[in-house]
């Protein structure tokens, strides 16, 4: 710092503050100029400042950044396959049970059985099959020789003893109800063998039409006054009255 020399004369016996005496006279030293000492330092701070940002590149301005080209997205549809339709379960079927029905009548006497002879027997089996039980021709039950069937001169034979069948407990509270027909022989004694079933019903129905005609007895038969053995038909009827 430059200071200038001034001499000046004063009257006072002390020298004024900032005064310097200098060889038996007063000088006053005086800033000359303030100027280039306040360049001096705002070029010192504005150097440092520069070297900061150029040390500290993160330190930038985000604007920069900003100036980057924007990122595109591309979004692509992608297809499902539909599902498989559901499968229905099949509903399961409710099971009724068959619940007995008793006998309205139980002190009425037991259902009639009726027993009929056929004089042409294998027509009337035919029309039997056809009409009501669709059932095939069937041969006839063995038989002793000499068994013929109750036509032209053969004269039927005659029922003597002919006991009911039983009617089964189950068939009863089921309400089964038909007609059982059986093909069977009477011999030349009117006793009834070789039983052929020819329509039957469930519960134990048909065994017992089957017992109860092997024990029927009849007259024979008989050809031109002599008795032979034949074929006849027997329908027996269950029914609840």
């Amino acid at each position: 710092m430059a200071f200038k020399l001034e001499r000046r004369e004063t009257t006072r016996s002390k020298f004024a503050p900032g005064s310097l005496h200098l060889g038996g006279s007063p000088y006053e030293l005086e800033p000359e100029n303030r100027t280039p000492l306040r360049i001096a330092v705002i070029a010192t701070i504005a150097f440092h400042a520069l070297l900061f940002v150029i040390s500290f590149p993160s330190m930038r301005p985000r604007a920069l950044q900003a100036a980057q080209a924007p990122k595109a997205f591309v979004v692509q549809a992608v297809r499902f396959k539909p599902p498989p339709p559901a499968k229905a379960e099949p509903v399961p079927q409710r099971k009724t049970k068959k619940i007995p029905i008793p006998d309205p009548t139980p002190d009425e006497p037991e259902p009639l059985i009726r027993e009929q002879l056929f004089e042409a027997p294998q027509l009337e089996i035919d029309g039997i099959a056809d009409v009501l039980f669709d059932l095939p021709e069937a041969p006839s039950p063995a038989g002793p020789p000499g068994t013929m069937w109750v036509e032209g001169d053969v004269l039927p034979p005659k029922k003597t003893y002919a006991p009911l069948p039983n009617y089964t407990e189950e068939a009863r509270q089921a309400r089964i109800q038909g007609v059982v027909i059986l093909q069977a022989v009477v011999d030349t004694l009117g006793n009834v063998g070789y039983v052929k079933v020819l329509k039957g019903l469930p519960e134990g129905l048909t065994e017992s039409a089957v017992q109860v005609v092997q024990e029927w007895r009849y007259e024979p038969a008989t050809l031109n006054g002599e008795p032979v053995p034949v074929y006849i038909n027997l329908t027996v009827n269950f029914s609840l009255q």
